[in-house]
């Protein structure tokens, strides 16, 4: 009886920042992951080797988000930020043992925001989001009638609206006043964007935390100068009626071993060494 190998079948693909010291990291490790007769196959990966950032990370996922079921990610820290990263640049070594002896079953999976957007004439368009999705307008104050599962909540005015995941929470939902939420909360957040508050226009002014049973849809006046984010990624819509976001189980995951305690992440990202 032939034993199989636990690397036999195991495929990986790279997304790099393509700065010149990612560009020899993956030198390096594909030199390494050769020897160890593991495939690189862009196309139908099993694991997604991000080289770069946090920024890379979020490229990576976009590229590969319609495979989310069959994939796992790992990042190597080349860049400024590295909260979603797991490996330095000289740990390529590491790595790439990781990968040999990695099981599946010991992913680390983050939930994912789905956003649907819908348009005056019907039309729907959908993505995914790891970290957050903005909506403003491009010269004017946004008006939004905001609903939580269907319950009118309030009348938003104001620059924008930011709906984040856990994960979401750190980037650019903290930078606006939002909470920073484990990931292991299947919950998302909706915070404000410079919101009006007078005696004539009224907001709650805080954030809000929804449940995954729960979602929140935003019904927006009409106009022609609409910009919409999905983490790094920004479109412009002329006749946008309204947005719809929800939690639909869908996750991202990580390698699993070297993917460390989110609140340890937190404090080596923002706040250093406390002693």
């Amino acid at each position: 009886m032939t034993m199989m190998n636990i690397t036999d079948g195991k495929r990986v693909a790279f997304v790099s920042s393509g700065s010149a010291e990612s560009v020899d990291v993956e030198k390096k490790i594909r030199k390494k992951l050769k020897v160890k007769r593991i495939e690189v196959d862009p196309k139908t990966p099993d694991i997604v080797i991000s080289i770069g950032g946090d920024g890379t990370l979020l490229e990576a996922v976009h590229t590969y988000g319609r495979r989310l079921d069959t994939i796992r990610f790992v990042g190597v820290h080349t860049g400024h930020l590295g909260f979603y990263t797991d490996y330095l640049c000289s740990e390529v070594e590491e790595l790439v043992e990781a990968i040999v002896n990695e099981d599946p079953k010991n992913s680390v999976a983050y939930p994912v925001l789905k956003m649907k957007a819908v348009m005056a004439d019907g039309q729907i368009f959908e993505k995914y989001a790891l970290n957050e999705s903005t909506v403003r307008r491009l010269s004017r104050t946004l008006v939004a009638d905001v609903f939580i599962s269907n319950f009118l909540f309030e009348r938003f005015r104001g620059d924008g609206l930011s709906i984040s995941t856990p994960t979401g929470s750190t980037a650019y939902n903290k930078s606006i006043g939002g909470a920073v939420l484990h990931p292991g909360l299947k919950v998302m957040q909706m915070a404000e964007i410079a919101s009006l508050n007078n005696r004539v226009y009224r907001t709650l002014g805080a954030p809000v935390v929804v449940t995954e049973d729960e979602n929140i849809i935003l019904n927006l006046d009409k106009a022609l100068d609409y910009s919409l984010t999905i983490d790094r990624l920004e479109y412009k819509f002329t006749n946008l009626a309204g947005l719809e976001y929800s939690l639909d189980g869908t996750v991202v995951r990580f390698l699993g071993g070297r993917h460390s305690s989110f609140w340890k992440r937190v404090q080596e990202s923002f706040i250093g060494d406390v002693n």
